[in-house]
């Protein structure tokens, strides 16, 4: 049974990820990736709402990813509508020249979907699992999910927020923004935390830690920080905030 789940889920991200290629093709954009990201997550939870006998633990488990993966699609289409493609690609496009298609479907979307599966291993082990009772680290999950939830939603509206009215070179520093450089990512890397505490309620649930530990890495040291923070290498103004301001965890700011 376990082997089905994971056969199915790969081929869906497999089908996912071939579909999201055609469409960077056709709108000659790669950052509809970032879009794809969530989307992944509602295909799945849906499929496995729509074809498995679930238990309470796994509906709550899929409707959080559902819950998460939809909210930020939509944020992220309405960020990047009318706008150019995200700095990222193009200079992969600039980079990458006659090999871009190539390396575009398998470095961007077929290893964004090996990503995928290693992240939504909460939702395979709950698609196979009996266990119907909720817990106390069920409860707790739930918890720290709406924590990370309100980070992540109210940290990209005061950004979108800032953004309209912005001067060129100008950094976001209120709000969230004052007690971490990515609240957005701290949300998101808390989210996923939460659900693995509920995953930990279900047989062999707690395999599911390669979930929450793959998109903290990704995020701290792969691609979220590190290569966010890389546009505003030389930004004095940046400098000063990045001195005095965590990282990821919010925190008091320094004093300098």
């Amino acid at each position: 049974m376990v082997v089905d789940i994971m056969l199915q889920s790969f081929i869906l991200m497999i089908c996912h990820a071939t579909i999201w290629f055609l469409m960077a093709v056709w709108l000659k954009r790669n950052d509809v990736a970032d879009i794809a990201w969530g989307t992944g997550f509602v295909l799945l939870g849906v499929y496995f709402l729509l074809t498995r006998q679930s238990t309470v633990p796994a509906v709550l488990i899929y409707g959080l990813a559902i819950m998460w993966g939809l909210r930020l699609s939509i944020h992220l289409y309405v960020r990047n509508h009318n706008k150019e493609e995200d700095f990222r690609y193009r200079q992969w496009r600039a980079d990458w020249g006659k090999m871009f298609l190539l390396r575009s479907y398998f470095q961007v979307f077929l290893l964004q979907g090996f990503l995928f599966l290693l992240i939504a291993s909460p939702l395979i082990i709950a698609a196979s699992a009996t266990d119907s009772r909720l817990s106390f680290l069920s409860i707790t999950g739930i918890l720290i999910w709406i924590i990370g939830f309100y980070f992540q939603v109210i940290a990209d509206w005061q950004l979108q927020r800032f953004q309209k009215n912005k001067q060129p070179g100008e950094i976001i520093q209120t709000g969230l923004w004052k007690y971490s450089r990515h609240p957005n990512y701290f949300g998101e890397v808390i989210m996923w935390w939460g659900i693995f505490c509920i995953a930990c309620t279900l047989k062999n649930g707690w395999l599911a830690i390669i979930s929450p530990v793959t998109i903290t890495v990704l995020i701290v040291f792969v691609s979220g920080i590190p290569m966010l923070e890389k546009k505003y290498n030389g930004n004095a103004m940046f400098e000063a905030y990045k001195k005095r301001t965590s990282a990821l965890i919010p925190l008091p700011p320094k004093r300098t």
